[in-house]
């Protein structure tokens, strides 16, 4: 019989009968203890009634007739015995003293008839013993045991889905946990539900609300590991509207060689989230260009590239060489990425280096000459761009010029240029930044066309990846665990997204296509609100948006206005009419491009302008390469904007001055 099935039944009852049943326990101590006293005494079992034993039952009526009154005298039935301690095992003892030395008077020293005397002090001996171990049991059975069952019961409850073999080992993990605790399974397989597994109910997914009621349950752990993502989006929303926090399970083959633990439980996946089912990437296009080969990532420590970095070796590269100019990042993802070259560590090359520095990036590929170069390092977070513009162009422009010219000389095969949807139409110095290095590859390849042998360039436009380092998801994720609220820009603001690993692939597979100057679009999909993301994410956390319909919410979602540069809406195409290619999710734009003679005479102008700041230059020139670049709002270049107060300040200094001498004279 379980412990809460004895336990808090007794617990409950009235302070009286509680005393009453310590009693009876004492009493029947006695008893005990005398028949013990006897036999120690004779050597054989006595039995305690009949006419022929009529002195065993004379030493049991002493015992309780002296006992009882001793005990409840000396205030032993007034302790609480689940948090009894040194001082009550002292009661104890003080009133079994009082009881001896009655006892042994009566059954030693006086004597009666039939009861050899040592029964007057082996008894009392022995039912210390008793007493002492009861008050100890009690405590730890009503106490410790108690005190933990208290404590489990105060954790959060949860619903493990998924009634397999997962299941089965994730609950037995969880039996100790001091994190949550599970009461039962849901399973959409009618034969399991209403049966029990692991002493744990098999109940059906239709009654999570009612459970949720019912139970207190706040967690659900989703131990289905071989379920597709088409089928989790659908258990998904399912269970959104019983607001409970939804964790999950890794993927069946990272746990093909382990049981299931509780360090596995993790929230859900990203692409949970984004409720899409991703296209089996095609392995002929993924090693085209990688597998073999000496491969060159720059920008490799961030989210794009360190994620590009990761699918390229399990392609199999001859090399890979990790260029970053950030020393943590590079140090980062080199110690990640060392385990998977443990064959040959001198494959994986870390290389300090800013891809504006082309003696550097000269002197890397000039060594290595690779192969395939993935060009991802750019700056990408519209805000801090709008503040930075020169460094912006200057990096993401005159970078990629430096690399592909460098990749040119050095005799790459092949080019690929990580861009965004924010180059199409731009408003922002980012985005135009890219669409710039878009026409800048464009024009290099138009230029060489004809070199059988020369350097294949190709971009690969696409959107926001979910988890990056500039992703709202993170940013969401936190504000949540704060307790809100979270902050979006605007109401209608809408974007494309995909999965880092999911962009990766397709970007590798894009590339292989290239055959020089193509622009090509991934697949992102159906635009997602992101007021629409952030209210998936608040309730698949278990809690409720707070909004004027629900104003006793728990998260709050705060509309804070559109930041510098920022769009309400992304596009993928500056042109109709994309062409369709071998994959179902790569599209290729028909983007027109400047002649490189024209293009590279603008771009010195640009660089003039750069050199000393001069940040409308920069927007007017600007709007005069990309087609469709309209800032939307005033220049907010810090450098520019302190330029502007100090000159105010020192003009008004100066007329301060002029003022003060014309009165002087």
């Amino acid at each position: 019989m379980s412990f809460p099935k004895v336990a808090v039944p007794m617990l409950a009852l009235p302070r009286v009968m509680k005393r009453l049943l310590a009693l009876s326990v004492d009493a029947s101590l006695c008893v005990l203890t005398v028949w013990l006293a006897f036999y120690l005494r004779l050597g054989e079992w006595v039995a305690l009634s009949g006419d022929p034993v009529w002195s065993a039952e004379l030493a049991v009526a002493g015992a309780l007739v002296l006992a009882l009154p001793a005990f409840i005298v000396s205030g032993l039935y007034r302790a609480i015995f689940r948090y009894a301690g040194w001082q009550a095992l002292m009661a104890v003892t003080r009133a079994i003293v009082i009881y001896g030395l009655l006892y042994a008077a009566v059954f030693t020293a006086v004597g009666v008839p039939g009861v050899p005397r040592t029964v007057g002090l082996i008894q009392p001996l022995l039912l210390l013993l008793a007493v002492g171990a009861s008050r100890a049991f009690a405590r730890y059975w009503l106490g410790g045991l108690y005190q933990s069952y208290l404590k489990r019961s105060d954790l959060p409850k949860a619903l493990i889905y998924g009634a397999g073999n997962a299941g089965s080992q994730l609950a037995a993990a969880l039996a100790n946990s001091q994190e949550m605790r599970v009461v039962g399974f849901l399973d959409d397989d009618a034969r399991l539900q209403g049966n029990s597994l692991n002493g744990l109910t098999i109940y059906k997914p239709d009654d999570l609300s009612a459970l949720v009621e019912s139970l207190g349950i706040r967690d659900v752990l989703l131990a289905i590991p071989s379920a597709g993502r088409r089928r989790r989006n659908e258990i998904l929303k399912q269970i959104l509207p019983a607001h409970v926090s939804v964790r999950t399970l890794p993927s069946v083959t990272d746990l093909a060689h382990g049981r299931v633990s509780t360090t596995d439980l993790h929230e859900l996946e990203l692409d949970d989230l984004l409720g899409r089912v991703p296209v089996p990437p095609d392995p002929v296009l993924l090693g085209q260009d990688i597998c073999g080969k000496v491969v060159l990532v720059t920008g490799a420590g961030g989210s794009i590239g360190s994620e590009l970095c990761r699918q390229i070796i399990k392609l199999g590269p001859a090399s890979l060489l990790l260029v970053e100019q950030s020393e943590f990042a590079l140090y980062a993802l080199h110690q990640e990425l060392l385990p998977a070259m443990a064959a040959d560590e001198s494959r994986l090359v870390p290389l300090l280096a800013s891809v504006r520095d082309a003696a550097r990036m000269r002197e890397i590929m000039a060594a290595w000459h690779p192969h395939t170069v993935y060009h991802a390092a750019a700056y990408k977070h519209v805000p801090l761009v709008e503040h930075n513009p020169a460094e912006g162009i200057i990096n993401n422009v005159f970078g990629t010029l430096t690399v592909a010219r460098v990749a040119q000389q050095q005799g790459v095969a092949n080019f690929v240029l990580i861009s965004t949807d924010k180059a199409v139409r731009p408003t922002n110095v980012m985005g135009a930044s890219k669409r710039l290095a878009e026409l800048v590859l464009q024009a290099l390849s138009a230029n060489a066309a004809g070199q059988h042998d020369g350097t294949r360039f190709s971009m690969v436009r696409f959107g926001n990846v979910l988890g990056s380092s500039g992703s709202v998801v993170p940013k969401f994720r936190q504000q949540i665990k704060d307790g809100g609220p979270i902050t979006l820009t605007h109401p209608e603001i809408t974007r494309y997204f995909m999965t880092i690993p999911e962009a990766a692939q397709l970007v590798i597979q894009a590339g292989a296509m290239g055959k020089g100057g193509d622009v090509f679009v991934l697949d992102m999909g159906e635009p997602v609100k992101i007021i629409n993301l952030a209210r998936r994410m608040i309730e698949l956390s278990g809690l409720a948006v707070q909004d004027a319909d629900y104003p006793e919410g728990d998260i709050e979602i705060r509309i804070i206005g559109l930041r510098p540069g920022e769009k309400l809406y992304e596009e993928l195409l500056i042109g109709d009419n994309p062409e369709p290619t071998s994959h179902p999710r790569i599209m290729k734009a028909r983007d027109e491009c400047l002649p490189w003679a024209e293009l590279e005479e603008k771009l010195a102008a640009l660089r003039v302008a750069l050199d000393v700041n001069d940040v409308p230059v920069m927007r007017g020139m600007l709007e005069q390469l990309v087609p469709g670049y309209h800032p939307s709002g005033e220049i907010v270049d810090w450098v520019h904007l302190a330029q502007g107060v100090a000159s105010d300040v020192a003009a008004a200094r100066g007329q301060a001055k002029v003022g003060a001498g014309g009165t002087a004279s």
